[in-house]
């Protein structure tokens, strides 16, 4: 028997995965470590190449988007904008990421290396699920060292997916996978796990969502490293 922990207290089982399936943004990753210098960049950027005029929107405004596709993202952040400047912000945010990252401009939420290698070790198959593109995915994997405790990253560039339902379909079926824990922070990541009939571990740490977020999760944690307290209780 398991205990949900984070903000709720309440006794649940949990059937032990086969898998382990992770959100990036607010999950791994530390994502306004990298994301909010890049952001402002981006916008002299587009100011320089005369696609944007005025102040760059505030911090909130991606913040509160993460997890969402970027082309649900840009229209909250610049809704009167066409279209092509939100393909040209996917173009620059991208490499500036991508510099940050190979400058070390980034972090892991505390624990997570750590954590991941425990679970590999107990014979887990990890996988990465994110509504990222495809190059910011695999760097962040790749400047951290992880290319060997991941069996497969899936990513809404990467695959073409419209939805994180859709995605984390596609993960399951091409490997397999019949029970599985989809770990991640916001609305999107427990919809796509219980929309697939999975269990849904719910990430109270990072911040970027309000509580409702999570609401739907079988467990919500408040750091990272209770995932093998749960894995390890499972039964």
């Amino acid at each position: 028997m398991a205990r949900e922990t984070g903000q709720r207290d309440v006794p649940v089982s949990l059937a032990k995965p086969e898998a382990i399936i992770f959100d990036m943004d607010g999950t791994l990753f530390q994502t306004e470590s990298l994301l909010l210098p890049a952001y402002h960049k981006m916008f002299d950027i587009l100011r320089e190449e005369g696609l944007y005029s005025g102040p760059t929107p505030p911090e909130e405004r991606i913040l509160s988007g993460l997890g969402q596709l970027l082309s649900e993202i840009w229209k909250n952040v610049m809704p009167d904008v066409d279209e092509a400047v939100h393909r040209r912000a996917d173009e620059i945010l991208l490499k500036l990421e991508i510099e940050g990252l190979k400058a070390g401009i980034s972090t892991l939420y505390p624990g997570v290396e750590g954590t991941l290698r425990k679970l590999k070790e107990r014979g887990v198959r990890l996988f990465v699920c994110s509504n990222g593109l495809e190059d910011y995915i695999h760097s962040i994997v790749t400047v951290h060292r992880l290319q060997d405790v991941f069996e497969g990253l899936y990513s809404a560039g990467g695959q073409g997916t419209s939805t994180k339902v859709q995605l984390l379909r596609l993960l399951l079926d091409h490997f397999g996978i019949g029970k599985a824990w989809m770990v991640g922070d916001r609305s999107s990541d427990v919809q796509a796990g219980k929309e697939n009939g999975q269990t849904v571990i719910g990430c109270g740490y990072a911040g970027f969502g309000r509580d409702e977020e999570l609401k739907g999760s079988d467990v919500i944690i408040s750091s990272f490293d209770e995932l093998i307290g749960l894995y390890d209780s499972a039964e």
